[in-house]
């Protein structure tokens, strides 16, 4: 599931990363972050984490279960191919003015 609240103030989205999971161990990997791992916390069985994205944009993301299965957000706003033959999660941020 994904949640996006506008910040006006600095023209960017907080958005929250959620995934239900029987897992003990999903990381969100990120483009708009470098695709550096952000673990994510686990309360009743779901994953999040937070992260601030420009507005405007579109991201690709993927999660990564366990250190070993690549996962897609089934509430993604699109999906796009990768290079491994896969495809990527995409959140778009498009500002409310």
């Amino acid at each position: 599931m994904l949640k996006k609240k506008y910040v006006k103030s600095k023209d960017e989205y907080e958005v929250t990363f959620e995934l239900p999971a029987e897992a003990t161990d999903v990381a969100l990997i990120c483009e708009a972050n470098g695709w550096e791992p952000v673990a994510m916390k686990k309360s009743k069985g779901t994953f999040a984490a937070k992260l601030r994205l420009p507005a405007n944009g579109s991201y690709q993301y993927r999660f990564l279960v366990n250190n070993s299965e690549w996962v897609n957000d089934e509430a993604a706003d699109r999906y796009v191919a990768n290079e491994h033959g896969t495809t990527n999660s995409v959140v778009e941020t498009y500002s409310v003015n």
